[in-house]
């Protein structure tokens, strides 16, 4: 059965910084018009950084959610830039460490329902230490946490943010000795 449903018209309804929201005309598999509401976006690439048993995490205020969160560092993708590019960019705009090379994890889909944004997942090898040196509007703070520590966090809701989530429990995985 074919389940692909065809764009008819691209409607921009409004055009930001960093998204733009559309209203499309389409059709569903069966012909019939539909309207398809979506959030343009350029996707974002982030970075798992462990170091003698300790993950690297960031704690910034999220406006969306009106809270601080601890993630792993993070970042929109520039026009035409490597995901990989972008992970190490942000390690060390963040935190000021530098990694030789970055292993690409997962591709995730974050909000499929709405939103076209993907965001690509890495962990970074080789690390030395360089300057941070965070964006201008970018508040930032960063520090290793115990790996038993970031578990329980996630165990307890304490950390939510969805891309370290799937970072921490691969890196899990990975370690589990399974």
């Amino acid at each position: 059965m074919n389940l692909t449903e065809k764009t008819i018209k691209k409607n921009v309804v409004y055009r930001g910084k960093i998204i733009v929201v559309r209203c499309d005309d389409a059709q569903l598999p069966n012909g019939k018009p539909c309207t398809r509401e979506m959030v343009d976006h350029p996707g974002g690439a982030c970075v798992l950084y462990v170091r003698d048993g300790k993950i690297l995490l960031v704690r910034q205020f999220r406006y969306v959610y009106g809270e601080e969160l601890l993630e792993i560092p993070a970042g929109k993708l520039n026009p035409g830039e490597d995901p990989a590019a972008t992970a190490a960019r942000e390690l060390e705009e963040e935190t000021g460490w530098i990694p030789e090379k970055v292993e690409h994890l997962y591709t995730m889909y974050p909000t499929p329902g709405y939103t076209n944004e993907k965001i690509y997942i890495y962990r970074a090898e080789g690390v030395r230490e360089g300057t941070v040196h965070p964006d201008a509007d970018e508040f930032v703070c960063a520090a290793f946490y115990p790996v038993e520590e970031v578990a329980k966090m996630i165990r307890d809701g304490s950390i939510r943010d969805a891309k370290t989530i799937i970072a921490v429990q691969r890196y899990l995985l990975d370690h589990s000795g399974r």
